[in-house]
């Protein structure tokens, strides 16, 4: 079987929450249910470190402003980890070369990570913070639910990962106006803090 579908899927999920990719491909992997994830990613200390950093992803990105600065941070993290999770699981299957799926991953990661930073700039214009914490738990939900799916219906899940980011790109084109107004209400209020 090709691990590609599972790569991509990790990868869109990577660019919205690699910690919680990291601990439950670890997890899946640690507890046998499934033998597509390598060792590295099951080791104790990387579960421990990735499910700290998922705590705090996880308070911060229902922030709102924070879950931005979170997510600018986050520009390298992501697709790097896309690309380390998709290599990994290349290697594991030993049916693509790593490179590519680190392509592929990381690619796939940096997409939906500006998907994601996008639609939160937009979000952050609202002036209640019930958005953000909606919209985060969606998207921690998400993730699970599609890493799970891909684990064991790996073709499945890459359409669904694919339509996802489809869409997601679709709705940060549409929410542009907003996410000009948030840079530009970010960049008077640097103005003035600066000034003061």
């Amino acid at each position: 079987m090709s691990v590609l579908p599972l790569i991509f899927t990790s990868g869109w999920a990577s660019g919205i929450n690699a910690y919680a990719v990291v601990v439950l491909l670890g997890l899946f992997g640690a507890t046998g249910l499934t033998d597509e994830v390598p060792a590295s990613l099951q080791r104790t200390d990387v579960l421990i470190v990735a499910a700290v950093l998922f705590l705090c992803e996880a308070v911060a990105d229902k922030i709102p402003y924070v879950d931005s600065l979170w997510d600018s941070v986050h520009t390298v993290v992501r697709p790097v980890a896309g690309a380390v999770v998709g290599a990994l699981l290349a290697g594991q299957s030993g049916s693509l070369p790593e490179l590519a799926a680190g392509a592929v991953g990381g690619s796939t990661a940096l997409v939906s990570h500006l998907v994601k930073a996008g639609t939160r700039m937009a979000i952050n214009t609202s002036p209640e913070p019930l958005s953000n914490i909606l919209v985060s738990t969606a998207e921690d939900l998400g993730v699970a639910g599609i890493v799970v799916f891909a684990l064991f219906h790996p073709v499945a899940a890459a359409l669904v990962a694919a339509t996802l980011l489809v869409a997601g790109v679709a709705t940060v084109l549409f929410l542009a106006a907003r996410i000009r107004r948030f840079l530009r209400r970010r960049a008077r209020r640097r103005a003035v803090s600066g000034a003061g």
